[in-house]
């Protein structure tokens, strides 16, 4: 069991409902794969097949990857064709106190 599941499952909500609201033209579906590596991370992917690339925006409305951002250690958007996958991941704590030790030590 990881340690942040509610976290998991809103940042989950929100990419499956942005693909199914924005990334997904009709007829079509999305993929949602989750992965676990041996360091416990826990990797959240979202394939549509939507033109566009995700992006978070300064609108007042459609904070979802403010909010991914914001939850998740770590996220991004990778093209494929055709559309996108969105992905985020999910690091335990320990894991994410190395990550940032590691950083502030090479000073990034």
């Amino acid at each position: 069991m990881h340690e942040r599941p509610e976290e998991m499952l809103l940042c989950v909500s929100e990419l499956a409902t942005n693909a199914l609201r924005y990334g997904v033209p009709p007829g079509r579906g999305y993929l949602l794969r989750l992965f676990g590596f041996e360091d416990a991370t826990i990797r959240v992917e979202v394939h549509d097949s939507g033109p566009g690339f995700s992006r978070i925006t300064g609108r007042p409305h459609g904070h979802g990857l403010t909010l991914v951002a914001a939850l998740a250690d770590d996220w991004g958007v990778l093209a494929r064709t055709p559309g996108k996958v969105v992905w985020c991941e999910f690091r335990r704590a320990a894991v994410r106190a190395a990550a940032q030790a590691a950083a502030r030590q090479s000073g990034v």
